[in-house]
């Protein structure tokens, strides 16, 4: 498969907004769809648990740089 050129996006940028994909997109009408997709940011996005765990560690570093900055340790 061969790299987009700048023709190639230009292209497929106009058939897509000739094709307004965005007008069809309805979404989730069941309950049970509603649900499920409201799920979704903690697999993608800044829920996911990756995210929360990257959060998470970056907190307990941000309070062991505070604690070394409180007992005078430079490093």
């Amino acid at each position: 498969m061969r790299p987009w050129t700048q023709e190639d996006r230009a292209r497929q940028a106009d058939l897509i907004r000739q094709q307004k994909p965005w007008e069809k997109s309805t979404g989730p009408k069941t309950e049970a769809g509603k649900r499920v997709s409201s799920l979704n940011s903690l697999t993608h996005g800044h829920n996911s648990q990756a995210a929360r765990d990257f959060k998470a560690a970056l907190h307990e570093a941000r309070k062991l740089i505070a604690l070394a900055r409180e007992l005078g340790v430079d490093g």
